[in-house]
């Protein structure tokens, strides 16, 4: 992982970086595994609070690897070393689908600061964060038409949260360059800044003085709401906000609020 991937955990924020700068930060195999890694090792770290997620270099990341494009375009069906995409390696997803999934999954918030290009399966990636942070002029697509393939590192369920359904379409079967403003205006990007890895990371901390117990209930909450109906979703809210009321940080968010201070939680 550490070719591909650095972690470095700071007040709760860990700052994740896609470190294969060289390629523009590009999936190859190393990078699925390092995505999917990292994303482990941070579900088990004590402490975390949030999540900041970008890429080293000129971009955030510029899709697969055209290593593998090449090997495609000389062997056809005969790829060497391609798995079973139907078989699920990782709860609902297979592997490739996982390194974008597994940052929805993360008990806590993950914001994707988006810079020079995200396309194809880095475009997905970024789309497993809780948020995106973009450039005005970065540049994003669904990119996968271009080679003959649909979108599969989560990207169509992502997506249809995010955006209407026809300008999922639109993008999908054109695999048409779209800039960050753009982005913005469909769904894709939360905010548009000159540096959203620093806007980011700001946010993060921001995120990590509020109760942790009571974050991480949101996200469960949150990620619940666009996979289950209006009933299963408003007994879930019900559940977690009885697990918060009288808990110890709950409380000190209280105290600290009405004593105008900066509170001190526990650890989730």
């Amino acid at each position: 992982m550490k070719d591909r991937v650095s972690i470095d955990l700071k007040d709760g924020v860990a700052d994740v970086r896609l470190i294969r700068a060289d390629k523009m930060n590009a999936l190859d195999e190393a990078m699925f595994d390092a995505l999917i890694e990292a994303a482990a090792q941070l579900a088990q770290m004590k402490g975390l609070r949030a999540v900041v997620l970008s890429g080293e270099g000129r971009a955030f990341c510029a899709g697969l690897d055209m290593g593998r494009m090449e090997a495609m375009k000389n062997q056809g069906e005969a790829l060497a070393g391609l798995r079973d995409l139907t078989a699920r390696s990782h709860g609902p997803a297979n592997r490739p689908q996982w390194a974008a999934w597994a940052w929805r999954e993360l008990p806590v918030p993950v914001i994707a600061a988006v810079h020079g290009v995200a396309f194809g399966g880095g475009f997905q990636v970024a789309l497993g964060a809780d948020m995106r942070f973009s450039t005005a002029d970065c540049r994003f697509s669904v990119m996968e038409i271009r080679w003959g393939l649909v979108p599969d590192v989560a990207g169509t369920q992502l997506m249809r949260h995010l955006a209407r359904e026809d300008v999922v379409r639109d993008l999908t079967y054109s695999g048409r360059i779209f800039n960050g403003v753009e982005a913005k205006e469909y769904g894709f990007v939360t905010r548009v800044c000159a540096d959203p890895r620093a806007e980011a990371l700001d946010y993060a901390r921001e995120i990590a003085n509020k109760n942790p117990d009571a974050i991480r209930a949101a996200k469960r909450l949150l990620n619940l709401a666009v996979a289950t109906d209006a009933r299963t979703g408003l007994m879930a809210e019900s559940k977690e906000q009885v697990r918060l009321i009288g808990s110890p940080n709950q409380i000190e968010a209280v105290r600290a609020e009405m004593a105008r201070r900066k509170p001190v939680f526990n650890d989730a």
